[in-house]
């Protein structure tokens, strides 16, 4: 487990947004009622955690668990799909975090330790996530995937996009000004900041 924040609760959170571990110890926070229990999946065969992709009622994060499953086990997916897209963002006070998912889910964690969870997008914010994995998309493209253990979280001053995708973890990372001025990567940047102020201006009023 990577330790981005000293509140043990939401370090879990954390680590939980990257869909990469069914260790038990992780799942104490589901009480939370936004994850759920996978670890079922630990014990699937390959078909039937094929059998749970192809369900179009599965939700996005239960799919990423399975794909991760299914490439422990040498299986190659049919397509590349991208399925989240998370910034981390290292601020003077800790770490900001935005992760959204294919399914329109979305967590935003402030540097403070302070969790915001959005199921049902309002419109705004539904058109921001959809204009996110658009450009998310275009990075994708042109980067090649992680094949190593998920890294510590960016320190203060850095910030790193990562895609979730069907065959893995892609990444880009650097200093916050030259990732906002990189022709890549500046636009998905510019959608996730607004979903940030949106899913913020929501919870204020």
């Amino acid at each position: 487990m990577i330790h981005a924040y000293t509140n043990e609760k939401v370090n879990s959170i954390y680590n939980l947004l990257f869909c990469d571990d069914l260790n038990p110890e992780l799942d104490q926070i589901t009480t939370e009622d936004y994850f759920t229990n996978f670890l079922f999946l630990k014990d699937c065969s390959i078909s039937e955690l094929k059998n749970i992709i192809t369900n179009p009622s599965i939700e996005t994060r239960a799919k990423i668990y399975t794909y991760n499953q299914l490439l422990s086990k040498g299986f190659t997916p049919e397509k590349k799909e991208l399925l989240a897209v998370i910034i981390e963002i290292g601020l003077e006070n800790g770490l900001d975090v935005l992760a959204t998912y294919q399914d329109s889910k979305i967590t935003y964690i402030n540097q403070s330790g302070k969790v915001l969870y959005v199921e049902k997008p309002d419109a705004v914010t539904q058109f921001l996530k959809e204009d996110l994995f658009v450009n998310a998309q275009l990075i994708l493209a042109k980067i090649g995937n992680w094949e190593h253990p998920r890294k510590p979280c960016p320190t203060k001053g850095n910030m790193r996009i990562t895609l979730l995708v069907s065959d893995g973890i892609y990444f880009g990372e650097g200093p916050i000004d030259t990732l906002f001025n990189d022709e890549l990567a500046k636009e998905a940047l510019l959608s996730a900041t607004s979903i940030m102020h949106q899913i913020i201006d929501n919870n204020t009023h």
